[in-house]
């Protein structure tokens, strides 16, 4: 129902400055996330549908997910799954509260469906997002689907401490998070993307996988690499023993808009789509099935999932579409997986 409502609301949503608008929305299904789910009417599907399928070695009933950024605290966590998401990732969250950057930092570009954000990691911390995690563990509220974590480097931190801020957020998640997402890859913090390079990358997997013990550890990339240096990264990804790659993350290229946008910040939705199908495709070729590649960026519709899975993902994520097609996209995309999988 609210999927179907959702082309009248979306006026006053969009008449809202965006990041207003987003947290009134987070503010809404945190509140009565079970209420608003109902709405939704997802048609969630059970375990044994044709599209279940395994992510980080964890069961998921669909493998479409909820990418980091939309839910940076966690307030929303008990909601997602009731769209349909077979899995969600919170974050980016770091090991020190912070206010991210200067306002107006996220801007909708409604004529070509997409975001452009500079939001620097605003939020509360990793210590409090361990305590909510906590909290809805305890109290039964903890979803039926696997729900990561996404972390990043503190804006304080020098690069050269990196290691041991990742290892900070992380040990304190891991009794609560059912798998961690290394950001390297936001363009929004300053010299984050620098991190990618596999000396400086190296320090970080060996911190974050001691801190994450059996805890399953992915690894998100930008999709702005260069070929060799992409190369290099996914080979030190699969010696280190990361369990997954998603790629990919917002982008600083401007293609595929139909004027130029005079902001800073990584674009994402539509535009992002054919830029990171070709990164993807790079990521798994490189991978060449000894790491799980999960894709991400730009998808919006049922052929690109479809796309993506034949062409060796284990899996996707998804976020800007949701701000332009609404809360019904995830279970339309489950919905005609499944009718493909059962008529082939």
């Amino acid at each position: 129902m609210l999927g179907t409502l959702y082309p009248l609301i979306r006026p006053i949503l969009f008449s809202l400055e965006a990041e207003r608008a987003h947290e009134w929305t987070l503010q809404a299904v945190s509140t009565a996330p079970g209420m608003i789910g109902a709405l939704s009417s997802a048609g969630y599907p059970p375990q044994n549908n044709p599209i279940s399928t395994s992510v980080f070695g964890l069961p998921i009933p669909s493998p479409v997910g909820l990418a980091a950024g939309l839910d940076k605290n966690g307030i929303a966590i008990p909601y997602w799954p009731s769209l349909g998401f077979g899995f969600v990732e919170v974050g980016t969250v770091t090991a020190i509260p912070q206010k991210g950057n200067e306002k107006p930092r996220l801007f909708r570009v409604p004529e070509d469906k997409a975001l452009i954000n500079r939001m620097g990691f605003n939020n509360r911390g990793s210590e409090q997002l361990a305590l909510t995690m906590k909290s809805l563990r305890e109290s039964g509220r903890w979803p039926n689907v696997p729900v990561g974590a996404n972390v990043g480097k503190s804006k304080v931190t020098p690069l050269e401490d990196a290691p041991q801020d990742y290892a900070l957020s992380i040990s304190r998640l891991q009794p609560f998070a059912d798998y961690f997402t290394i950001n390297v890859s936001s363009p929004n913090t300053p010299g984050l993307r620098s991190l990618q390079h596999p000396e400086s990358l190296k320090g970080i997997l060996d911190a974050s996988l001691i801190a994450a013990k059996d805890t399953p550890v992915a690894v998100k990339l930008a999709p702005d690499l260069n070929s060799e240096l992409l190369a290099a990264i996914v080979e030190l990804v699969i010696s280190s023993g990361v369990s997954a790659i998603i790629a990919t993350n917002t982008t600083i290229q401007r293609k595929g808009l139909s004027q130029p946008i005079d902001q800073t910040g990584g674009l994402s939705g539509r535009p992002l789509w054919p830029i990171a199908r070709s990164i993807i495709k790079e990521v798994l070729q490189a991978a060449n099935g000894k790491v799980p590649v999960i894709g991400c960026g730009g998808i919006h519709k049922a052929s690109h999932v479809e796309e993506l899975l034949s062409m060796g993902c284990a899996a996707i994520q998804l976020y800007s579409a949701l701000i332009f097609d609404g809360p019904g996209l995830p279970s339309t995309l489950n919905r005609n997986l499944c009718e493909s999988r059962r008529s082939s």
